[in-house]
């Protein structure tokens, strides 16, 4: 397994050169934020990125993301120009090393959460989703970290009427479409599609969500048949819901070689659809890191693996869940399971 750490460029509050001291890192997951959604990657921004990242001693072979416009998502307008740039966007990230895609299909809405610093027991905060909270919130007049706010109040009202209107199949067969243009592409240019998972794992204000559970991944998997279209497995996203036993998808979609980065973090499940993020430490929420990480052992998983969300702690302020002091600890409890794993 590949340890990388997720930075934000150099505007992050996270020093790239305080990522290279987290033992046992070999790189991080990045991405180009000063590029419209939908538009292409131009290769001098990519090649800026990767000197600056080869330059502190780490790689730079996972892209987190590559943003699907909305266009794409339903088939409308420019979606056939977007496809078209998205696959460019592809080639160029290729010729600069780059060797896995992160991406979603999310409609309108990225991950979402009630609050962002919702203070703990310990005195830590962490992103939570209470469902009662997330119920009364306004979608057209929400923003959260990494959103794509470009969108006016109208624009966003219409988006979610269109979403509704052509539903689940309708967001399937927009998703067959697209990755029946871009895996060819990413085939020849030997990319590896990663698709993360929906957070939370539901439908939210009324809008379907497709990538939520075993049956939704095995149909998306079989959208196109090649190692080249695979998962992000998500711990917290897929976790955050009882229906998902994440060791066996590990097991599953592992031993089928379709998991090409890994994203751990752990949840705290509560009652009526909430949960709480927390420290990645398994008695600390209720997935079984120690678990998930033997499934991984087992099946020989060679992929890119990182810290997910953590906690803000010991006074950091900065990025919600993007903290360096809590995803540090994360990555070096990672560490020590797969240490132990691999010495048995």
């Amino acid at each position: 397994m590949k340890m990388t750490f997720r930075w934000y460029g150099n505007h992050d509050l996270v020093k790239i050169e305080y990522i290279r001291q987290i033992p046992n890192m070999t790189g991080v997951v990045s991405a180009i934020y000063d590029v419209a959604v939908g538009e292409v990657w131009p290769m001098d921004k990519i090649e800026a990125l990767v000197k600056t990242c080869h330059d502190n001693g780490l790689e730079l072979e996972v892209i987190e993301s590559v943003p699907v416009h909305e266009d794409i998502k339903l088939m409308r307008n420019d979606y056939k120009r977007y496809i078209e740039n998205y696959k460019q966007s592809i080639r160029n990230l290729a010729k600069c090393g780059v060797k896995c895609i992160c991406y979603n299909f999310m409609p309108v809405f990225d991950w979402t959460r009630s609050c962002l610093d919702h203070k703990l027991e310990d005195g830590s905060t962490a992103l939570v989703y209470y469902s009662e909270d997330v119920n009364k919130l306004d979608p057209t007049k929400l923003t959260l970290p990494g959103w794509d706010s470009s969108y006016s109040v109208s624009e966003v009202t219409a988006l979610i009427k269109d979403y509704q209107e052509r539903g689940e199949e309708g967001l399937w067969e927009a998703l067959g479409y697209f990755l029946g243009e871009i895996i060819p592409v990413a085939i020849e240019s030997d990319v590896n599609m990663a698709i993360h998972p929906d957070d939370p794992p539901w439908p939210i204000f009324g809008i379907p969500r497709i990538i939520t559970c075993e049956a939704n991944l095995d149909r998306f998997l079989s959208l196109y048949d090649d190692t080249h279209n695979g998962l992000t497995l998500c711990t917290g996203s897929l976790g955050c819901s009882t229906k998902n036993d994440i060791p066996a998808l590990i097991r599953k979609y592992g031993k089928q070689n379709k998991i090409h980065f890994a994203h751990i973090r752990n949840v705290k499940i509560l009652d009526n659809g909430s949960f709480e993020e927390s420290a990645h430490l398994s008695k600390c929420g209720s997935l079984d890191v120690h678990e998930i990480l033997k499934a991984y052992h087992e099946v020989g998983f060679k992929g890119y693996i990182r810290p997910d969300h953590g906690r803000m702690i010991w006074g950091e302020t900065g990025n919600p869940g993007y903290g360096l002091f809590d995803r540090a600890l994360g990555a070096t409890y990672m560490n020590g399971i797969i240490e132990s794993l691999e010495k048995k």
